[in-house]
């Protein structure tokens, strides 16, 4: 349901004295998660052969660490770097392993809390009472981007309605912003969620971003005119909100839902491995202790079930369906479940050349771009290949900045140059939705 003014005035009233009271009891410079990571390390390290790969295995196994890139010891393989977050008590002995072990590695970052400090320590002192102060440099909390979607719905009523498409886990409202000039009912859309996991901060900075970026030069640029004249676009800033505010209060990297297993004392699910396509094959977890944790059934995890059920109802207007997440420097499609191609693959592949051609032109950062499984990794239950299995031709996943060095811990000085080479690459895989594409119908070998 679409929002009334006169409620979402309320709504954001409420909305910002609870972030006054918080700023005030609880500010976010003085979280700094209990110091809970001074001495941890993220170690990147490169195994050279097959012995090697089996011995990195089994000792990150032992040590149970967190997986930065790639996300499970299982995709671990030769010649392609690892990296992961140790805790400080296990740093010693890793480097003692990979020493006696003559594993290649170096270490990323030699005290994560120090890391962290320095990403978020302005917070407590910056403006954020309202949008013409709202600071689209800095990472905001769940509550902040929440009162900012009712800020922008109230102040630009002929681009932006706001609404829920359900609840999550936690209770907390699915806010979706639709963008788009209201003059006809059936415009084609183009659906962009960020925040899928909960430590990936620059992807729900991106998507205010693209809001900030499309209401401001709606008037003097008439490519963004023209395209907020023909589609609409659904914008979810943060997809798994339970997620996102642990990932604040408690564990700054946090990656799951927060849903409770009845069976293990771990929690949440990977959101990215629950929908109904190919669900927990290869790339994703049955444990409910692992970070790709795929949930007991597709569909387990309210966040997904109702996204999903938002998209089914619009799948014939949804053209576009583009995912943002971190770290990686990469513009991903289907599939991500197998090696094939898909049938529409010179169109999409098209899509993604001309989407980091345009990136590239902000500020020469390169990306990969090609099929999930073989530019990235196989992973069974993603989002992408839900959207493209439901009608939806172009899906897309962006991994934004960086390619490790900083990691989930993307400075704040990098979200607006980060967001401004996205923000061209989105333009123009929406622009090419204008535009017709001759679909090669012809099935593709595996590749």
């Amino acid at each position: 349901m679409v929002l009334d003014h006169r409620s979402a005035f309320r709504a954001s009233v409420l909305l910002a004295c609870v972030i006054i009271c918080s700023d005030v009891l609880c500010p976010v410079g003085a979280y700094l998660y209990n110091n809970r990571y001074t001495g941890d390390q993220v170690f990147r390290i490169t195994p050279g052969n097959d012995e090697e790969v089996h011995a990195l295995r089994k000792m990150l196994t032992r040590m149970k660490v967190d997986f930065w890139q790639p996300n499970s010891v299982s995709l671990i393989c030769q010649n392609a770097t690892v990296d992961v977050h140790v805790k400080r008590n296990d740093t010693r002995g890793l480097h003692a392993h990979l020493k006696q072990e003559n594993i290649h590695y170096g270490v990323l970052i030699s005290n994560l809390q120090k890391e962290i400090e320095k990403q978020t320590g302005s917070h407590s002192s910056r403006k954020r009472r309202s949008e013409s102060q709202y600071d689209y440099e800095v990472y905001h909390s769940l509550e902040e981007i929440q009162s900012w979607m009712f800020e922008m719905n109230r102040t630009h009523p002929y681009l932006v309605d706001m609404f829920s498409v359900g609840k999550s886990y936690e209770g907390r409202p699915l806010y979706v912003l639709q963008l788009g000039k209201r003059s006809r009912p059936q415009k084609k859309a183009v659906w962009i969620d960020c925040g899928v996991h909960a430590r990936e901060w620059i992807g729900p900075a991106f998507c205010q971003w693209f809001v900030k970026e499309a209401i401001n030069s709606y008037l003097y640029d008439s490519a963004m005119r023209r395209l907020l004249n023909q589609l609409n676009f659904y914008i979810m800033p943060v997809f798994n909100v339970d997620g996102y505010h642990f990932s604040w209060t408690t564990d700054r990297f946090w990656r799951k839902t927060r849903s409770k297993n009845h069976k293990f004392h771990c929690r949440g699910v990977d959101v990215n491995r629950n929908w109904k396509v190919k669900w927990c094959e290869e790339g994703a977890s049955s444990h409910p202790c692992d970070d790709t944790y795929c949930g007991p059934y597709p569909e387990s995890e309210p966040e997904v079930k109702a996204v999903a059920k938002f998209l089914r109802k619009l799948k014939k207007r949804v053209k576009a369906y583009i995912s943002i997440h971190a770290y990686a420097q990469m513009l991903l499609y289907p599939y991500s479940y197998k090696y094939a191609a898909i049938p529409n693959f010179n169109c999409v592949e098209s899509a993604a050349h001309n989407a980091v051609t345009a990136l590239y032109s902000a500020y020469g950062v390169k990306y990969r771009y090609g099929p999930a499984s073989t530019t990235l990794y196989v992973s069974s239950g993603s989002s992408i290949d839900w959207a493209y299995r439901n009608g939806i031709r172009y899906a897309f996943a962006f991994e934004l900045r960086d390619t490790g060095h900083f990691g989930f811990l993307l400075p704040e000085s990098l979200i607006s140059p980060t967001c401004t080479e996205t923000m061209r690459a989105v333009k123009a895989i929406a622009t090419g939705l204008l535009k017709k594409c001759e679909t090669d119908r012809n099935k593709f070998p595996y590749i």
